[in-house]
């Protein structure tokens, strides 16, 4: 029996980028048309490896800088949930490459909190695995902040619970902008501590 539920909702691809280094305060983010993902995610990327350094995330569980499987090598946000974000900060609009996003996908409602271990898959198979929700964090701020001095401090409480999804390659293949991706969600009932 599948353990995985495609849903009807598809959403598409309205922006790709690439962050190549992180050697700044401010996130130094571009657009690309296409990204070929092996299974480190995308070369060049400084979100890409099969292993990371454990980070303030995950500090429960780790101490600073344990190499642990690199869970992150994709930041996913959608074109709403980036709107609601800029409004919030009285903004016309938010880059992505501001926040270090590698993907803008449009159409799936309520993106930020699909279910963890979610997949997004295109029709030629490439498929992301979505690992949890992104918390807004410092960097997206400062970047903010140095191009709309006054903005960039909102930007933690504006982006919570619109930051959007990190995510992993789980099958290798190329995405191009205007690609559609299909939400598929693990088939299970929410967890409950008391049970069933």
């Amino acid at each position: 029996m599948p353990a995985l539920k495609p849903t009807e909702f598809i959403g598409e691809i309205t922006w790709l980028g690439c962050v190549p280094h992180r050697d700044q305060p401010e996130i130094d983010g571009h657009p690309v048309q296409a990204m070929q993902l092996t299974f480190a995610g995308l070369a060049g990327e400084v979100h890409a490896g099969l292993t990371r350094p454990s980070c303030s995330r995950v500090l429960s569980q780790y101490p600073r800088k344990t190499t642990i499987r690199n869970t992150r090598q994709i930041s996913i946000i959608s074109t709403e949930e980036l709107s609601q974000i800029a409004a919030k900060l009285g903004l016309p609009r938010i880059d992505p490459a501001w926040l270090g996003a590698s993907i803008v996908i449009s159409g799936i409602p309520d993106f930020t909190h699909i279910p963890p271990s979610s997949r997004l898959q295109a029709p030629t198979g490439t498929t992301l695995t979505v690992d949890m929700e992104n918390r807004p964090c410092q960097f997206p701020a400062k970047t903010i902040e140095a191009r709309h001095p006054g903005h960039g401090t909102a930007f933690k409480a504006a982006a919570k619970d619109r930051r959007g999804v990190t995510a992993w390659v789980e099958r290798e293949g190329d995405l191009i902008v205007g690609d559609q991706l299909r939400l598929h969600i693990p088939d299970q009932r929410g967890w409950s501590p008391e049970g069933s």
